[in-house]
């Protein structure tokens, strides 16, 4: 198995659907650095779960300013010698801003990225972990984190059908589509191993995962 054209790989999907933990086991299985959210060091996230309208903006700029940051340590990387896995895909941020912000806040937050947003190299591959919105609420309240106690099935629902609208015109960089209602790369070595020799078998620009119920 050969895995070294993949220099840069993003891991996304929906709160819950287990992206961060399969970037660490990614990255100690690839020896690659990890480039993840930090949702503990947003002060306002606590207070957007339970109030969206009114945090939804200051989340919002928040999280950019850390993805700033994140994208000066991603442009500084040499690909030659340094490997990165990543939870996050810079594209995406206007998925949540769709989604949260009012029309003006949204305008607002378009003026503020074009004046600051940072640009990045597109990843070598992207995989997206897929769950249905009940599964993720169910995943949520096991993992018991407490800022997301507000989160709400019907937000969970708009997330999942906004994520599935932004990946299906998704093209510029190959995808990795993995149903992880059945399948768990995480807990599962047999499932890790899957997915390695999946993602070493592709040859395409998006191809799919997707095991039954066993």
């Amino acid at each position: 198995m050969n895995l070294d054209r993949y220099r840069y790989i993003v891991v996304e999907g929906p709160i819950g659907v287990g992206k961060t933990s399969l970037v660490q086991r990614l990255a100690d299985v690839l020896h690659a650095q990890k480039l993840v959210e930090r949702p503990q060091e947003i002060p306002f996230l606590d207070n957007f779960y339970r109030d969206p309208a009114r945090y939804a903006l200051s989340t919002q700029i928040a999280f950019l300013f850390q993805r700033m940051g994140q994208m000066r340590v991603l442009a500084q990387a040499d690909p030659s010698t340094t490997r990165i896995v990543s939870d996050f895909l810079l594209d995406k941020d206007a998925l949540f801003a769709r989604l949260t912000l009012d029309p003006d806040e949204l305008k607002l937050y378009e003026q503020l990225c074009e004046q600051l947003r940072p640009q990045g190299p597109a990843p070598d591959l992207v995989i997206y972990l897929t769950a249905e919105p009940a599964t993720l609420v169910e995943r949520i309240r096991k993992r018991g984190i407490a800022m997301e106690a507000g989160i709400t099935d019907v937000y969970l629902e708009r997330l999942c059908e906004s994520y599935s609208r932004f990946f299906y015109h998704y093209d510029a960089a190959p995808q990795l589509i993995v149903n992880t209602e059945h399948f768990n790369p995480v807990g599962s070595d047999e499932h890790f191993a899957q997915l390695l020799a999946r993602i070493d078998a592709m040859r395409g620009k998006r191809e799919y995962l997707n095991l039954g119920e066993q």
